[in-house]
């Protein structure tokens, strides 16, 4: 039977590309899917589309509010403080996904922030998946009716590090001041705040869908299902189908140079901007390998360039050996290039499915609070990568980085045998064939249960 389906994720690209994701393995075994997104969004990620005959990618303008910027129309049109105003602006798009549903009448409707999809359910008559692109663990530490929130107050400092209680026993933790980067669960999010927004769309929906899979979070799953007292359903990591086109020309002619398995490729992400410290402190600890290496990151807070931020003497010193790159460039090709073998990444939740599924040593240095807990799932649970030393701010030294990668690429030490090891035995199950396709196949019949 076809099931007709329609997905409303979170105006943030992160959250939409996961969900054209898992709506590009929903069409490949016969299902239509909708998609409501940002007139921008549907030009900007209309390639992500492999379905187009069953996959619609429907635009739905964002009203303008107070606060926002003319023309925003996705979490990376703002700054990361903007939040609030695009929250606003998002529960305001309620009246026309309404009218899109009544006309449409699917079967089951996938959302993640829109708390309100569950009324509408119940008006127009569909099931709900609250879907959750990130790690379970982010949710079960900070997002369950057994952690008490006050409505009236900021969450201290000892209350974000106390795991709710009956949260599994687990190295997935954050310690002293990292508990801080939980604080945005109780920072407003349109009319309400965010934990109250979340708890509620995972108190509403017919099952809680999670992007993961039971070997990596097996524990954290149980918890949450036992706290909403809801089926969670798992899609696996749901990856896009691996990239077709090469490597661009200038950078397969510089990575060819080098030696197999010699080159350190790092990239944080779009949204990490570093201070100009920061930044200098992080380009001299790749330096201080002595190793080649291929930075993408954004330019600095307050720097024209990236040539302009780096340290003096810095192009002269490293030669040809180092690139600092303020641009996007392929991270699939690169982490898949022969002269790779060294992957230092913020450990967001795509980073880490795709350092795990390459052949690279895994350096993290994280900064949010799914990105620690990302971490260390990967450093002390699984024992695959190494995570950076980091001071009481959430920073490291030149030295810390430094130590951290050539401990990672070091044949000979017990650290660099152990997570070589580990790490080979995770991708093996990760690249079996059948094993992500099985996961979308029992995540397909537990929405026929629905």
């Amino acid at each position: 039977m076809e099931l007709k389906i329609a997905m409303f994720p979170w105006i943030a690209i992160g959250h939409i590309t996961p969900f054209i994701h898992l709506a590009n393995e929903l069409a490949k075994r016969g299902h239509s899917i909708s998609i409501f997104i940002p007139p921008k969004s549907v030009l900007q990620l209309a390639h992500h589309n492999l379905y187009p005959d069953l996959i619609e990618f429907t635009p739905v303008g964002v009203p303008h509010v107070d606060g926002l910027p003319t023309g925003a129309e996705t979490a990376s049109d703002i700054d990361i403080s903007a939040k609030d105003p695009l929250a606003v602006a998002f529960d305001a798009m309620s009246g026309d996904i309404e009218t899109l549903l009544q006309n449409l009448k699917p079967d089951i409707v996938f959302y993640d922030f829109a708390d309100w999809i569950p009324a509408l359910a119940a008006k127009i008559g569909f099931k709900t998946v609250c879907y959750n692109v990130i790690c379970a663990s982010v949710m079960a530490i900070g997002i369950v009716p057994a952690r008490s929130i006050p409505t009236d107050r900021p969450l201290t400092l000892q209350e974000l590090m106390e795991p709710p209680s009956g949260y599994p026993s687990s190295t997935v933790v954050l310690r002293g001041q990292e508990a801080m980067t939980l604080s945005f669960i109780g920072m407003d999010y349109g009319a309400t705040k965010f934990h109250v927004r979340i708890a509620a769309a995972m108190r509403g929906c017919d099952a809680i869908g999670i992007r993961t899979c039971r070997e990596l979070e097996g524990p954290m799953v149980d918890y949450l299902s036992s706290q909403y007292n809801k089926p969670v359903f798992l899609s696996g990591p749901v990856l896009p189908e691996p990239a077709k086109e090469p490597l661009e020309e200038k950078w397969l002619t510089w990575l060819s140079k080098f030696p197999p398995k010699s080159v350190v490729y790092c990239a944080f992400g779009s949204q990490m901007i570093l201070k100009k410290d920061q930044f200098q402190e992080m380009v001299l600890g790749f330096e201080m390998t002595g190793l080649p290496f291929f930075v993408a990151v954004s330019k600095p807070a307050g720097a024209d360039s990236i040539e302009e931020a780096l340290p003096e003497g810095f192009l002269e010193r490293v030669g040809g050996r180092g690139v600092v790159h303020g641009g996007w460039v392929q991270q699939i090709q690169f982490l898949n290039h022969p002269s790779v073998g060294c992957f230092v990444s913020h450990c967001g939740f795509g980073s880490m499915w795709e350092s795990l599924l390459s052949d690279c040593r895994i350096v993290l240095v994280p900064r949010l609070a799914d990105q620690i807990l990302n971490t260390r799932l990967l450093a002390e649970e699984l024992k695959v990568a190494v995570e950076v030393e980091r001071g009481v701010m959430g920073w490291f030294s030149k030295e810390d980085l430094s130590k951290a990668i050539v401990s990672a690429m070091d044949e000979e030490s017990e650290l660099g045998k152990m997570v070589k090891r580990n790490h080979a035995v995770w991708k093996e199950t990760l690249v079996n064939p059948g094993y992500m396709d099985d996961y979308v196949d029992n995540f397909i019949q537990q929405l026929y249960q629905l």
